[in-house]
């Protein structure tokens, strides 16, 4: 195991911001990173605070990508945006709706690659679930994106630009001159798609930090969570520097299990995780951590693994999230029986700790958890396969 401060390192490259001929993308940029390219761009530096105020909303709040919308900015000015700078997201390559509401979005950003989104629709919310990497690094066993080699990170654009899509399916921007959402059908986002999160953690940060300001689309920090598998040292970060709800990929309850379903704790064990999820709470004011578990028939989901999970959550503020297997072609393990996992959160509620069974959502789409990886990937890897089996 390495220690708590080891430091956080991926031979891994972000698609700059600005390419070295063409317009800057304003998506992304946080106001001081805005601020600074108006001002190299001509705007008188007295007015430039103002400048990034409007040309916020309207991106932000309104949800507009033409500057000539941007009605309360000067016809001069706004040719000089135009010409400098341009407001683009991510674009849908494909949509899918499921029997259950669920939507999956196949999308394409910068250098050709995808990353999958999911929207998922519920009585008392809406969750988008967002990609922070192309592919992933953590080959977790369970897991179909793991399968995925990782390419690269996500610009903060293209991160903020899969809220912006959705919304924009959605039909959910506000009308002009308006800033209020009466019944939000985006109310929740989930950095649970596609990569490690805390393995992109400036882009993912400004990312965030753009969706919970309240001049543009307004989330809450409470309506943010973070999925890690358990990039401890910056555990610490996310909780200064962000301030969300945070959910861990715990999946076992000895490092023996662990280190086959999450290989991370290889160099993060358990106790070291534990460690940094019992400080979080504290410094980010936040409520309970989330503790995912994946039900996986005779893995980890015995009588004893559920009474070890009971001592291990000792001192921090948890619920427990169980879900059952969401299976995928080749995966090498099966579902946990239905008696076995509600006598597993029996036990866990038992001892005072929520434990609610996630209902599979979006299966028949391949959009539940852990299934997320690209069509095109997935079609990449059957020519591949029927190659083989053909002897080619």
């Amino acid at each position: 195991m390495s220690t708590p401060n080891a430091p956080i390192t991926q031979d891994l490259v972000t698609i700059p911001r600005k390419l070295p001929e063409g317009p800057i993308n304003l998506v992304g940029l946080t106001r001081e990173a805005m601020r600074d390219v108006l001002i190299e761009h001509g705007t008188p530096e007295k007015q430039a605070k103002m400048r990034v105020g409007q040309i916020w909303q309207w991106i932000y709040n309104w949800g507009v990508r033409d500057f000539d919308e941007m009605t309360n900015l000067s016809k001069t000015f706004r040719a000089e945006l135009a010409e400098n700078f341009v407001i683009a997201v991510p674009e849908v390559v494909n949509k899918q709706v499921s029997k259950d509401g669920t939507r999956k979005y196949l999308v394409r950003i910068a250098g050709g690659h995808e990353v999958e989104v999911v929207y998922i629709p519920e009585a008392d919310r809406g969750t988008l679930c967002i990609s922070s990497q192309v592919g992933c690094t953590l080959t977790c066993s369970f897991c179909h994106t793991g399968t995925q080699k990782l390419v690269r990170n996500l610009t903060a654009g293209e991160i903020i630009g899969q809220v912006m899509l959705a919304r924009d399916d959605l039909g959910e921007w506000p009308e002009h001159g308006t800033r209020t959402y009466e019944a939000r059908m985006l109310s929740n986002i989930v950095l649970m798609g596609m990569g490690e999160p805390l393995y992109n953690f400036e882009n993912v940060r400004d990312a965030m930090k753009i969706a919970m300001d309240q001049e543009g689309i307004q989330l809450s920090r409470r309506r943010i969570t973070l999925s890690t598998s358990g990039v401890v040292p910056e555990i610490h970060r996310t909780a200064q520097e962000i301030g969300c709800l945070l959910a861990v990929s715990f999946h076992a309850t000895t490092d023996e299990v662990r280190d086959k379903l999450v290989p991370i704790n290889k160099r993060w064990n358990i106790e070291a995780l534990l460690e940094a999820l019992r400080a979080y709470p504290k410094v980010s004011n936040s409520e309970r951590i989330t503790f995912e578990y994946v039900m996986l028939e005779g893995i980890n989901d015995s009588v004893e693994d559920a009474h070890r999970l009971v001592k291990l959550l000792e001192g921090i503020p948890a619920k427990v999230n169980l879900i059952p297997f969401n299976e995928w072609p080749g995966a090498p393990y099966t579902r946990s029986s239905g008696n076995r996992i509600h006598r597993f959160a029996d036990i866990i509620h038992d001892a005072g700790y929520s434990s609610p069974i996630r209902t599979p959502r979006g299966e028949d789409i391949f959009a539940a958890c852990g299934q997320l990886k690209s069509a095109t990937e997935r079609e990449r890897k059957s020519r591949k396969q029927i190659e083989a089996d053909a002897g080619l």
